[in-house]
């Protein structure tokens, strides 16, 4: 991690020529890295197992959280980690978001089950900084940014998941200024739970007369527990029953006229929401990349016990077995997902690094740069990287053989841990159609074209970037000369844009990878067999998908 920060990103310059994180220096970073480190590894990692088999409890509407699960969380509180990025006047730390992501990445992958429930309260945090009342402030931006209570995204309805327009959940005025929500809330992560005292739920309702549709939505706050005490009328139905993340509670939430205060406009809520939604989804990519470094890691050590037959030029005695890892088809599996998990550390931890550059740099082309990166870069991190934990997750369980399916091993886990977050924070074809059609086709390019080359200008003028600027020119020759003209053209097909998204969105992971790849394998130290092995197999196995993905789209064009 460290190495990527420093060394590939220089993270600590760019933060410190900001003047939120002037203090954000080496030692800093790494010492929020060991003890964040250590925390999630005395404390969280423990919990994995117990939350998967004994996992979240529901009875008569309350739920209880797997055996040590509410100790730790009260220790992480309290130890202020989920304020690390916050701001000071709101109890926060004030430190760099990227601290932030490197802490949710190991967080993701020592527990997923539990690190879901703190894994919205930054995003909650923004959501009600950035447009609650002052009255609403008062009372939960402090409770929300130092993680005292925990908070929820309420958005899906049975008939209603990523087409939210459709929901049906009522607000009511109320004499006191208030709003009374009726209607049921599903998938609704950590809705009950006994791991704080008080839980803000954010929620996606409809007021009297609204328009139908998205622009109908208004956002509102409905506690738990009021501040007189009193319980609203907020009722956990069930739980679900899951193919994995038994550790946290899935819930389907009715609210029973339930008391509640506008947040932000009327007919705005999604503007709110989506504040909440953006953060998430990075969240998530970072789950990704830290759930396939915990199936690696897994697979890394089994590789280096497990004794099989002879391997080509292996150092077996006669007659006795290689290791596993000595075998080409298990270099193969652990080089390629060793490729995904540190291109992914650099772009995500870029994409966080660019988050407070939006936030803070004095000049407004820097910033708007900055909100083009993280736009553009977040649903492609979401998406491919999610898809790639679950691939890479079960690519490692192989390298268990029989082993990998029995529990015993916990690498089954991490599989099916793995595969909801290829569902949840919008569904990854949404992720393609949002990055085509809402963040290239709307502005006919120039944000897409803007981030190319900013990424080849920092290529610099090694011949290592000589692939990596080839695939950025091409792709920009692409888009120019083929994509804006074919699905603009009178004859195009209305479902070409969709038909094309998946396709569009892998060809940019690759680009992003093959850029991450470049600036790792030019930077000092990278020359050493930890990075040698990954980068070798990134060109090999994964980069041939860029060439594979244009060709779809081409014969896509041309039908």
């Amino acid at each position: 991690m460290m190495f990527i920060l420093q060394q590939v990103l220089q993270a600590p310059q760019q933060l410190q020529a900001l003047a939120s994180d002037t203090e954000a220096d080496t030692d800093l970073m790494q010492q929020v890295l060991e003890e964040s480190g250590k925390f999630v590894a005395e404390v969280v990692a423990p919990l994995n197992r117990d939350g998967d088999e004994i996992g979240a409890q529901w009875k008569d509407g309350a739920v209880t959280m797997p055996p040590g699960f509410r100790e730790a969380y009260q220790a992480f509180w309290q130890a202020g980690w989920p304020a690390l990025a916050c701001a000071p006047e709101d109890g926060g730390q004030g430190l760099p978001a990227v601290l932030e992501a490197t802490l949710y990445e190991m967080l993701s992958a020592a527990n997923h089950g539990w690190t879901m429930a703190p894994g919205l309260l930054h995003g909650a945090y923004e959501c009600i900084r950035h447009h609650a009342s002052d009255e609403l402030k008062a009372t939960y931006l402090e409770k929300v940014a130092t993680g005292e209570w925990l908070a929820t995204m309420c958005l899906t309805e049975p008939h209603a998941g990523s087409d939210l327009g459709l929901c049906r959940t009522k607000a009511v005025p109320l004499p006191d200024g208030r709003h009374a929500l009726s209607g049921t809330k599903i998938f609704i992560s950590g809705g009950e739970h006994d791991l704080t005292d008080n839980i803000v739920h954010l929620v996606l309702a409809r007021l009297p007369d609204s328009p139908p549709g998205p622009k109908g939505l208004s956002l509102f706050l409905v506690p738990k527990f009021y501040a007189d005490g009193s319980r609203s009328a907020v009722v956990c139905e069930r739980i679900e029953e899951k193919m994995g993340l038994h550790g946290s509670p899935t819930c389907v939430m009715r609210f029973d006229e339930a008391a509640a205060w506008i947040v932000g406009e009327p007919g705005k809520g999604l503007n709110a929401m989506f504040v909440m939604m953006n953060a998430a989804r990075l969240h998530v990519g970072l789950q990704g990349i830290g759930l396939l470094e915990a199936a690696w890691q897994k697979a890394d050590a089994y590789a280096k016990e497990r004794r099989q037959m002879r391997a080509p030029g292996g150092s077996a005695k006669a007659g006795e077995a290689d290791l596993i890892e000595q075998h080409p088809a298990v270099r193969r599996i652990l080089d390629t997902q060793r490729a995904w998990i540190d291109a992914g550390r650099v772009m995500a931890y870029r994409t966080a690094v660019e988050l407070d550059i939006a936030r803070h740099h004095p000049e407004p082309q820097r910033r708007e740069a900055a909100h083009r990166w993280c736009a553009l870069v977040t649903p492609v991190l979401k998406a491919a990287w999610t898809d790639q934990a679950f691939h890479g997750a079960s690519a490692c369980l192989q390298v268990f053989g029989g082993h990998g399916y029995v529990r015993e091993w916990g690498i089954e886990q991490i599989v099916r841990d793995s595969r909801v977050a290829m569902i949840y924070e919008g569904t990854n074809e949404i992720q393609a159609i949002d990055l085509l059609l809402r963040k290239t086709l709307a502005d006919a390019g120039s944000g897409l074209l803007g981030l190319l080359d900013a990424l080849d200008a920092e290529l610099g003028e090694s011949p290592q970037a000589l692939r990596a600027r080839a695939g950025l020119s091409r792709f920009a020759g692409f888009v120019r000369e083929r994509l804006l003209p074919g699905t603009r053209s009178d004859s195009a097909a209305a479902d070409l844009p969709q038909r094309l998204a998946d396709d569009f969105l892998r060809a940019v992971a690759m680009l992003l990878m093959a850029w991450a790849w470049t600036r790792i394998g030019t930077t000092p130290g990278a020359d050493t067999a930890r990075w040698q092995g990954a980068r070798a197999a990134f060109w090999l196995r994964v980069w041939p998908e860029f060439e594979m993905r244009m060709a779809m789209m081409d014969e896509t064009l041309a039908a």
